[in-house]
């Protein structure tokens, strides 16, 4: 059979079982976690990541170079990136939760990828000069898993101020302390008054869920944070080594530049505890569109050595 037949039908097959996953996904959310659900959701998961990986290694036998050389193949990755992210989290912490949100912007980024990008963006074409380098693997790769799991934590922060709605939420500490304490505070009869944990089970659980997501938000972009670094160090010598410079204020090396200082900011606030509550989920919600600017925005809008030349020509 044809490889690229091969590859086709693999992604065709992911797309399918993404758009499967993401109707039991939010199927186990309604039933309030189901046992069963909860196997076969895994189980998905690591289907998908396996049929987005086999689609890139048929890729890669056909083209005998790493597949990452243009936006078709880095969105696939993104997406294998983000569900292999998925399953770990899952395996470790055992919440079905994460796969609600991160199914969706996979199936969006294998859609997008295979259905809406023209015909000359998904054909791998022979290597310039310049990405004839080991760096390629490198480099790309590991930019393209900090964007993946940079974005997971967002996402996940941004879940944190939709369950907390229209309610003011203080967290006290940060997630490596135990004293942890998060509360929520709302008015009544115009005088704001704490509600303690213990007083209503419904908060009790929307404080432990808000808990946990934060928790778990904040180890994934702390996990994320010094692969971008390592991304942007691997660019800069990459750079240097094919253009004669560490850094010349490209577009995609300038908004790189802003999603790390996003992404600090984001952590020094944490660590030090110098914002409580939504203020760090609002400025790691920012950081998820700060994201795709860098990733997409700058090479579509973007006169630069990475523009990709869809939109602008």
């Amino acid at each position: 059979m044809n490889i690229s037949l091969i590859e086709n039908n693999l992604i065709n097959i992911s797309f399918i079982l993404l758009l499967l996953g993401l109707v039991v996904y939010w199927l186990n959310l309604a039933l309030n976690t189901n046992q069963y659900l909860n196997h076969l959701c895994l189980f998905l998961t690591i289907l998908i990541n396996t049929t987005i990986g086999l689609s890139l290694l048929t890729r890669w036998i056909k083209n005998e170079y790493f597949p990452l050389s243009n936006l078709y193949e880095s969105l696939i990755f993104l997406g294998w990136s983000i569900t292999f992210l998925q399953i770990i989290i899952e395996t470790k912490t055992k919440n079905r939760f994460i796969g609600s949100i991160t199914i969706p912007i996979t199936l969006f980024i294998v859609g997008f990828a295979s259905r809406y990008l023209p015909n000359n963006l998904q054909q791998a074409s022979p290597l310039v000069p310049a990405l004839k380098s080991n760096w390629l693997m490198m480099h790309v790769t590991v930019m393209i898993l900090s964007y993946g799991t940079l974005m997971t934590g967002s996402l996940l922060s941004f879940l944190l101020l939709i369950i907390s709605n229209k309610e003011n939420i203080k967290i006290e500490g940060n997630s490596n302390n135990n004293t942890k304490k998060v509360l929520f505070r709302y008015k009544i009869n115009d005088t704001d008054k704490i509600i303690e944990n213990n007083k209503n089970n419904t908060r009790i659980n929307r404080l432990k869920l808000t808990e946990v997501i934060d928790n778990i938000s904040y180890r994934i972009i702390g996990f994320g944070f010094p692969l971008l670094t390592i991304g942007i160090i691997s660019g800069a010598v990459w750079a240097n080594d094919a253009w004669g410079t560490y850094w010349s204020w490209d577009p995609k090396e300038t908004w790189a530049l802003i999603t790390w200082i996003i992404f600090a900011i984001y952590l020094h606030s944490r660590i030090n505890n110098k914002l409580e509550g939504k203020k760090p989920a609002i400025i790691a919600s920012v950081g998820f569109i700060v994201i795709w600017i860098c990733y997409l925005g700058v090479n579509f809008l973007g006169k630069g050595l990475h523009s990709y030349g869809w939109l602008l020509t």
